[in-house]
């Protein structure tokens, strides 16, 4: 029984130091070199922070983009999905739910052309982009509510599209919050 239970306290200490200590300190380090040296991207507005590249929040009003559901609620200290299966008979009345009330916001659009993002939460519940297909599909309501021309709207979606990562990973998105303030500015 000694020849177990030794090399399992063994490994769990190494395991232990490894994860809490070294591995910490060398995503800590790494983090560092990152943009805000890893204290979070803050979106500064008038000197004001507004908001946070990395977090989502919710835009209802009709001259605005609408940003991706959450299951959140759009607060970062209770991040989290749903939970529930694609064939869930409640996830599938909330989607239709959103669906709903994206029409009747959109009304130039069909249900078949909404874009899966725009009526689904994200894993974390706070995605801050969404696709270029996503806030193309909301230019007419935008337009319409601004009084602004739609080559004006694309044109500002095409400035604010970030490519893939290293142009390999992911697909081309749009930071909502970014492109709201843009809107903001056209004023």
């Amino acid at each position: 029984m000694k020849q177990y239970i030794l090399p399992a306290l063994r490994l769990t200490i190494a395991c232990l130091v490894f994860f809490s200590g070294i591995y910490t300190l060398l995503i800590f380090g790494i983090a560092r070199f990152a943009p805000d040296h890893g204290e979070g991207v803050s979106i500064q507005r008038n000197g004001k922070t507004v908001g946070y590249a990395l977090e989502a929040q919710n835009f209802t009003r009709d001259d605005y983009f609408m940003s991706r559901p959450s299951a959140a609620g759009y607060n970062a200290a209770g991040s989290s999905g749903s939970n529930k299966g694609p064939t869930n008979p409640d996830y599938l009345k909330d989607v239709q739910t959103r669906i709903d009330s994206f029409m009747v916001h959109n009304k130039t659009v069909r249900k078949e052309q909404i874009p899966s993002e725009l009526v689904t939460a994200s894993g974390s519940g706070l995605d801050p982009d969404i696709s270029v297909a996503g806030a193309f599909i909301q230019v007419p309501r935008i337009a319409s509510a601004r009084g602004l021309s739609v080559e004006k709207i694309n044109s500002l979606i095409d400035q604010d599209t970030e490519p893939p990562l290293f142009g390999l990973f992911g697909t081309a998105r749009v930071n909502v919050l970014k492109l709201n303030l843009a809107l903001d500015n056209l004023k």
